[in-house]
């Protein structure tokens, strides 16, 4: 493929050759820290609407599979690394990252300077971006760049659009598809649960009349205010069904209760994040993907309390309500990519429905 161009907002113009689609895409441009799991990033809903740099030099060496997608459709607009191997070396390997990224209609640059890119992100924040040919006018890329909108219907986007069914013979568990990695369902048909997956947009009633043992709120795209519909499911539903929150599920249930989310500048992108158990005292590593965070002072006037902290630079991770059945952590118990280190957190969930179902004591 020809050499294309990625440039930025703040007119930085970087060179590299093209590959996957060859059509151009903007989105909002953003990095990376996992030295695994390109197909689990470029498969993941939460990406919707954005360009991934990588920050590991070396992508598509292992190939993809079709076991580590986490789903079928991949919402990602752009992909962005140094190198990228054309002879993948795997058992496991069905094609070049290349093959799968043209398949799927997404562009990718690569041979660029990503260490440059990723000071500047860090520097000055994401920022909108542009992967096109190099005929293109870089100063009126920028002008169209400067005046673009960021998208706020990315939830809806990626959602499910109707109900479906998982069948288990246990707990009967609905799961709130806001933009859902399959490794959610995974750890929870692990544990034989009966899943009925539903649209972000169903109203408390719906949820309520579906008479499940847990709601899960899931990961998802964007900026969590601009999800009223599941706000408002959530405030009416909070007390009457134990909530497990997870990403974007975890800021929705903090705007429910009455705290405040702000954008971060330039997100948690990882499967390395070291996070504390304040309870415990332990640290976890953690996988991550997103934008936005719980403002801890926020938490002072609601009945949330903090349960789990970033160590890179004190952002709110978990907490739980002192009154009704509800946690919720910001980053990923079911990796995909990354360590595995808190799936336990599944099973808190499912023991936590199981001291409600006995009418037991539900925080100790």
């Amino acid at each position: 493929m020809n050499n294309r161009q990625l440039v930025l907002e703040d007119g930085t113009v970087f060179i590299g050759e093209g590959f996957g689609s060859e059509r151009k895409t903007t989105g909002e441009i953003v990095f990376n820290t996992g030295m695994t799991g390109y197909q689990e990033i470029i498969t993941d809903p939460s990406y919707c609407g954005q360009i991934v740099m990588m920050t590991y030099p070396l992508c598509g060496n292992y190939g993809i599979n079709r076991d580590d997608k986490e789903t079928v459709t991949p919402f990602i607009h752009g992909f962005v690394a140094k190198e990228v191997t054309d002879y993948p070396s795997n058992f496991r390997s069905e094609e070049t990252l290349h093959s799968y990224l043209k398949a799927n209609d997404i562009p990718g640059i690569f041979g660029i300077d990503t260490r440059k890119l990723t000071k500047i992100i860090r520097n000055y924040g994401t920022m909108k971006a542009k992967i096109t040919d190099l005929s293109e006018d870089t100063e009126k890329i920028v002008k169209q760049l400067q005046v673009t909108e960021f998208p706020i219907d990315q939830v809806k986007k990626t959602s499910t659009l109707e109900p479906y069914v998982v069948p288990g013979r246990g707990k009967r568990v609905v799961v709130v598809d806001c933009g859902m990695k399959h490794g959610i369902l995974r750890e929870l048909t692990k544990r034989n649960c009966h899943i009925t997956v539903v649209p972000y947009n169903y109203n408390a009633n719906q949820i309520l009349r579906l008479k499940a043992d847990g709601l899960l709120l899931t990961n998802g795209p964007g900026n969590p205010k601009h999800v009223p519909e599941t706000i408002e499911m959530v405030k009416q539903v909070l007390g009457k069904i134990p909530i497990f929150g997870i990403c974007l599920g975890h800021q929705l249930l903090g705007l429910a209760c009455g705290a405040d989310t702000e954008k971060l500048k330039f997100g948690h992108r990882g499967s390395n994040h070291p996070v504390k158990d304040i309870k415990t005292d332990k640290t976890y590593i953690t996988s991550q993907n997103h934008s936005y965070a719980i403002t801890k002072q926020s938490l002072t006037t609601t009945e949330l309390e903090l349960t789990h902290i970033a160590l890179n630079d004190g952002t709110v991770e978990g907490m739980r309500h002192t009154v009704y059945p509800a946690f919720s952590v910001q980053y990923h118990p079911e990796s995909s990519p990354g360590p595995e280190d808190t799936s336990y957190l599944f099973d808190t969930f499912l023991e936590l429905i199981q001291a409600i179902n006995k009418g037991g004591e539900v925080y100790a």
